[in-house]
């Protein structure tokens, strides 16, 4: 957005979750871009600053999808993808031309995006050079936000990505060399992919990130081509290791047999995986949550991001829990995945909470995260002399141990149990 933003403003980036808001900011407009369960939260920050005459305008996936709802807060509302619309914004808000509502095309080319500005990220990210290659996924979860208004799979210039992984000579020398790729399913497209790492390969990173489906890990040459751009790790929707549950929320390209080889298949070449796993999905049942430790432990992910599953409105999950009269709890920033909000089928909440502490209480533990970093750093057996290859295994245990703590940290602090059970 910043990139985007025409030179008549001057632009300052702040992330919530680094450091408190400063209301007293001399900044005359305030741009907010949040999460659905941020939503009312961010109704209130957008009072706060208007009370001090600030203009405040708001946009990203939730203003797109619900505008309705941000209308009444904000002095204006961007829906859809900024590229097209964002510096005409800008011109009207300096000029005093403000409109209420402003609509961008419907899945817009993602040709001429400018590069990120790097300089304006928080200096407290470790990994500040993040950008995106592609838009869109070509499944249809039905938990998944993607699937409340279908866009088509997109994938931009390869060499537009290779600039923004460039765009970087206003950052430390050791923060240019890692980046990520924030891209729902990298893989969407698996012959664009294998053509973007063939040229990141070049960059000669430290480390890169990426997320993509599961069944890109069947495609041997990807993974090959993955280790040549020297990713580090690849966040993968792992979801559930019940087969009933997958089919549920149609996610049929995940195999629960073949979980275990394609996690091997990415330790053999030393890429740690965290994959998003979720409970209180409609076909778990109490066995399921009994034997899920020890099951977790046969296919050994590197890390997970245990959640419990949330009906974002106007998905087709949604639609289904809200029709058959399950929701207990509306209030939306409680839609985060640490709160349970429907009544599940085949669990009780009861069961829910419990198996969400248990799991996470043995997961990461120090005797789990010491046995899977040594199962980790012992199968991997990537190319490279000899300096490199210790100062990778040396980068790549720092990123293991550093998120399993901050997943245990969470696991401890944030979820919370059911007090009213009934819709």
């Amino acid at each position: 957005m910043a990139g985007l933003t025409p030179d008549i403003v001057e632009v300052e980036l702040h992330h919530e979750m680094v450091r408190p808001i400063d209301y007293e900011t001399d900044a005359e407009f305030i741009a907010l871009s949040f999460m659905d369960y941020c939503a009312p939260h961010a109704f209130e920050v957008a009072e706060k600053f208007r009370e001090r005459g600030k203009i405040v305008v708001a946009g990203g996936k939730y203003a797109s999808t619900f505008p309705d709802d941000l209308i009444p807060h904000m002095d204006a509302t961007v829906i859809g993808e900024a590229e097209q619309v964002w510096p005409r914004v800008v011109e009207d808000m300096v000029n005093g031309k403000l409109k209420k509502v402003y609509e961008a095309p419907f899945a817009p080319s993602l040709d001429n995006i400018p590069p990120p500005r790097y300089d304006l990220v928080e200096s407290d990210f470790a990994v500040p050079v993040v950008t995106e290659a592609t838009r869109g996924c070509k499944y249809n979860c039905s938990f998944c936000q993607l699937t409340i208004q279908h866009v088509p799979y997109r994938v931009r210039p390869i060499e537009h990505v290779i600039r923004d992984l460039k765009a970087t000579s206003k950052l430390p020398f050791q923060k240019r060399k890692l980046a990520m790729l924030l891209d729902n399913n990298l893989g969407g497209d698996i012959g664009y992919a294998k053509e973007l790492m063939k040229e990141i390969a070049k960059l000669k990173l430290w480390g890169l990130g990426a997320q993509f489906s599961f069944d890109c890990l069947h495609d041997e040459e990807f993974l090959d081509l993955l280790v040549e751009a020297r990713c580090g790790m690849a966040f993968i929707g792992l979801e559930s290791l019940n087969e009933p549950s997958l089919a549920s929320v149609h996610k049929r390209q995940n195999k629960v047999k073949e979980y275990k080889e394609l996690f091997e298949r990415l330790k053999r070449r030393g890429i740690l995986t965290f994959t998003g796993m979720m409970l209180a999905l409609d076909e778990d049942t109490p066995k399921y949550y009994e034997e899920l430790p020890k099951n977790l432990e046969e296919i050994d992910p590197s890390s997970i991001l245990l959640s419990i599953s949330i009906p974002i409105p106007g998905t087709p999950f949604h639609k289904k829990v809200e029709a058959e009269g399950r929701i207990i709890d509306r209030d939306l920033s409680h839609y985060e995945g640490d709160h349970l909000v429907f009544v599940p089928k085949g669990v009780t909440p009861d069961d829910v909470f419990n198996a969400f502490c248990k799991i996470n209480r043995y997961f990461y533990s120090w005797k789990s995260i010491l046995k899977r970093w040594l199962r980790f750093v012992s199968k991997q057996s990537f190319k490279g002399n000899i300096m490199w290859r210790v100062f990778r295994s040396m980068l790549l245990s720092v990123i293991l141990f550093k998120l399993s703590l901050f997943q245990r940290d969470h696991a401890q602090k944030r979820v919370y149990p059911v007090t009213n059970p009934t819709p």
